[in-house]
């Protein structure tokens, strides 16, 4: 990972990576590991520019970005030197409530 912020990924965000791979490998387990792999390669990148993700528009807080994948939204929160992933939603899905 380049300089920037330190990448951590929460249980949800980590049980979303899984439950994607699954769904995905049930039609191909090959494509499920690089999709995965993609998803986790965008999170990086948003740790290295923390700032440059958007705002997520459902809760308008700067410390709330997204990093956008496709159809899903990687939504990570910035904490010092640090970003958490707190879930990686596809797009057509509600945005957890909870996340706030």
């Amino acid at each position: 990972m380049k300089p920037g912020a330190k990448l951590r990924w929460s249980r949800r965000a980590r049980a979303d990576l899984s439950a994607i791979g699954r769904y995905i490998a049930d039609d191909d387990p090959r494509a499920a590991r690089a999709w995965v792999e993609r998803l986790r390669r965008r999170a990086q990148l948003a740790a290295a520019t923390p700032a440059s993700g958007r705002v997520v528009p459902e809760y308008a807080r700067a410390d709330l970005r997204e990093a956008l994948v496709r159809s899903y939204r990687i939504v990570y929160q910035i904490t010092g030197k640090q970003i958490v992933v707190l879930a990686v939603v596809e797009g057509h899905r509600l945005m957890p409530a909870d996340l706030a």
